[in-house]
């Protein structure tokens, strides 16, 4: 109930009733209601612009896990890529140079790949581009795959051809056991008397039993196909210049002759009498995961032939 208001009359010095016009009282209700259309004008823009409906709220979250899942796949892309290079590397690097074929071109490898209108459909999209950009991805690894599969092919048939040239190539880690350091070659920390492998078919072409170059007591096979391995820092020889050797066989022991520190075997590789990296050429005697080991130790000192 509202309040009756007075005010004072200095002339008849009495108190006297106010009363309001029918025009105040318009004015005022329109004042009110005014103020309550802006105020209501407001918070529905405020709400508008910067509070989700349940649905938005939805749609944000989806559009997150879109753009998460989006990473994850680019990033399993990248590395089936880094892993498809490695394979390409040592397809054209290794296993072709070992049995003397051409590399892929990359001409080949690319072939199929691109066209202007290819991705004509994923056009028109807000996220056009990077449908495009994954779409474009996933067909280039695909086509580089199936490239590399039948290259694969062809090398297997190629070594099926070549069974003796394959057993005589060094491809085993000519020590059991030992931590390897690379420069020109490969050095394998091991107890002395360990026994040292062929590492390859071939020929004893020398046993040197006096300082050669700081190396000690050395022990060269060759391998035929312009192989020729060379174990040096020996303590025991166990083969003769001349004999036949299988790949496994023990020639000798490991030493410290030399111009040695400690106990380990130097081993190289020589490819028609140049070192090369003997470390592409343990492809037949290591898991995946030593070869990974030696990789990396080759990173780190980063003094490996190639």
């Amino acid at each position: 109930m509202a309040k009756t208001k007075y005010l004072f009359d200095h002339k008849s010095l009495t108190y006297k009733e106010v009363t309001k016009s029918f025009k105040e009282i318009l004015r005022k209700v329109v004042f009110i209601f005014s103020g309550f259309l802006v105020f209501s004008t407001i918070a529905v823009i405020l709400a508008f612009y910067f509070v989700d409906s349940p649905k938005e709220k939805m749609l944000r979250r989806e559009i997150e896990q879109y753009k998460k899942q989006y990473k994850n796949l680019n990033e399993k892309l990248d590395n089936i890529s880094a892993v498809l290079k490695d394979l390409q590397e040592r397809d054209d690097n290794i296993y072709r140079v070992i049995l003397e074929a051409e590399p892929i071109s990359e001409a080949e490898r690319n072939a199929g790949i691109g066209g202007g209108d290819k991705y004509a459909e994923l056009q028109g999209y807000n996220n056009s581009e990077l449908l495009i950009a994954i779409t474009s991805k996933l067909d280039k690894l695909s086509r580089q795959i199936y490239v590399q599969s039948k290259s694969y092919d062809d090398v297997f048939a190629m070594a099926k051809n070549k069974t003796d040239m394959l057993l005589s190539i060094p491809s085993i880690v000519p020590i059991a056991n030992g931590p390897s350091r690379l420069h020109t070659g490969v050095d394998f920390t091991a107890p002395k008397g360990s026994p040292v492998y062929a590492s390859g078919d071939g020929t004893v072409r020398a046993v040197n039993r006096r300082d050669f170059s700081g190396y000690g007591v050395v022990c060269i096979i060759d391998h035929g196909y312009g192989y020729q391995t060379l174990y040096a820092h020996l303590s025991k020889m166990t083969v003769r210049p001349g004999q036949k050797v299988k790949r496994g066989e023990v020639i000798g022991s490991v030493g410290s002759t030399g111009l040695s520190v400690g106990p380990h075997l130097h081993y190289e590789v020589l490819k028609n009498g140049i070192p090369i990296n003997p470390v592409n050429f343990f492809y037949n005697d290591l898991t995946p995961e030593e070869y990974e080991v030696i990789i990396e130790e080759a990173s780190k000192v980063n003094q490996a032939l190639s």
